[in-house]
């Protein structure tokens, strides 16, 4: 990078800052604030046809501040962090607050739930790498795959890699401050045969670049990826099961956590309203998260409001066990905080793994999807219709490439309807799970 990072020095700044900004709201007369600043810097390179397309460093930084008069909330935010745009920003805050209406919901999490435990869960791993070899590395990844038989063209590669502190602090005396890193590398190619091009790509990203797969592998399995695509066919039309990627599946978990979060639940635009209790896997399945987990992509000991992070069971023997709650949405469900300010963090599944071989053979015949296309997916009644490609299975066996056709269903019965979860899991995100077989899915297709 131009510019070494100093990690240390920004969460000394940040920190000043952030404690400025509330002395200064309190001043003016705010009855409780808090803060959030951030800075960001990052280098990304993409190549294609083995020449430099782009080279970028980016540095960010960002400070938000929330204001509370009595029950009135104001906001600003500036990407400037000097003393004079934070006054700035904190007066506007105010003003905003002594216009908005009382929200009985509103207001800091409660005090008692701020944060004490705060290790060092190891998600801080600077990556000395200058520009030249950054550029070698996806030069390396590209070629890897250009140079295996049968690949027509090439959208190129990219290597991505930056750092950044966060700083979040508020009038209860919470302060909590996180180092964190992330790096990845990706490569996307083109196959040709005389029914036309397929593309697909690979990729790997971790907070350790040490964790990183070797340039070379992503690009041979981003040319393998693609060479299998080529061929394609159009399904059959019918009801048929359905084998969801890994990379897939963790959106099929995204889908439920949207339908678990606070905000949809009290808007009652969320098919579980009401559903805590209730079945909705098979009873062999569960999922938690493990916030505290050391090194994980998404680990923190504080959410975005300062409450303390903990391991939580959101479905347990297949029931809703737990809603995904920040302290307002949980008082506007009369219910408290799970520490779910900003999301879940590394999401993990509980159940009995099977081999990619015998989730096939349990299939029989159907479908094993490896990409979606649209967004067809309603929140509110669950209804789920996405346009997809993937492969035909006959006799447990793949068959061919199989493409435009579409998958739908409803998200209740695809839960209640799930099989078994595959042994292959990706664990390149913050939600690790293998493939998942639905036991029938209704397929438009010739």
């Amino acid at each position: 990078m131009a510019q070494a990072f100093d990690a240390a020095a920004q969460q000394v700044l940040l920190t000043q800052r952030a404690e400025e900004a509330l002395a200064l709201a309190k001043k003016l007369g705010a009855d409780a604030a808090e803060v959030g600043a951030s800075v960001d810097q990052g280098l990304g390179v993409s190549v294609r046809l083995g020449e430099v397309e782009t080279v970028e460093l980016s540095r960010d930084q960002g400070i938000a501040i929330t204001l509370y008069v009595g029950q009135r909330k104001g906001s600003a935010s500036s990407t400037d962090a000097s003393s004079a745009s934070i006054k700035a920003t904190v007066e506007k805050a105010l003003a905003i607050a002594r216009y908005t209406g009382e929200d009985p919901a509103a207001g800091l999490a409660d005090a008692a739930l701020m944060a004490t435990d705060l290790p060092d869960l190891k998600v801080h791993y600077p990556w000395a790498l200058t520009t030249d070899e950054a550029i070698d590395l996806a030069l390396a990844c590209e070629k890897a795959g250009r140079d295996v038989a049968g690949i027509h063209q090439s959208e190129g590669a990219s290597l991505s890699s930056g750092e950044g502190v966060r700083v979040y602090a508020n009038s209860h005396g919470f302060l909590g401050t996180q180092k964190g890193s992330s790096h990845s590398l990706s490569c996307m190619l083109i196959a040709q045969d005389e029914k036309g091009m397929q593309r697909d790509y690979d990729y790997t990203s971790a907070r350790n670049p040490a964790m990183l797969r070797e340039p070379e592998e992503v690009g041979r399995e981003a040319a393998s990826r693609t060479l299998r695509r080529l061929g394609a066919q159009r399904p059959p039309t019918g009801t048929f099961p359905v084998l969801f990627d890994p990379s897939l599946s963790s959106g099929l978990i995204g889908h439920l956590m949207g339908a678990l979060a606070g905000g949809a639940l009290y808007r009652e635009s969320s098919f579980l309203c009401d559903r805590l209790g209730s079945s909705l896997f098979p009873n062999w399945f569960g999922l938690e998260e493990r916030p505290m987990e050391v090194g994980a992509s998404a680990s923190s000991p504080f959410d975005a409001e300062g409450v303390q992070t903990r391991n939580n069971r959101f479905i347990e023997q297949g029931t809703v066990a737990s809603y995904m709650l920040s302290a307002y949405s949980a008082r506007r469900l009369g219910m408290q905080s799970t520490g779910n300010a900003g999301g879940a963090r590394n999401l993990r599944l509980l159940a009995p793994l099977t081999s990619r071989d015998d989730l096939l053979k349990q299939m029989g015949r159907g479908i094993w999807v490896t990409e979606l296309m649209g967004q067809g997916v309603n929140g509110v009644t669950g209804d789920y219709s996405r346009g997809a490609a993937g492969f035909w299975i006959e006799n447990g066996e793949v068959q061919h490439p199989v493409e435009e056709f579409t998958i739908a269903s409803n998200l209740n019965s695809m839960f209640a309807g799930l099989v078994a979860v595959g042994d292959d899991t990706d664990t390149r995100g913050s939600i690790h799970t293998g493939s998942w077989l639905i036991d029938a899915m209704t397929i438009a297709g010739s």
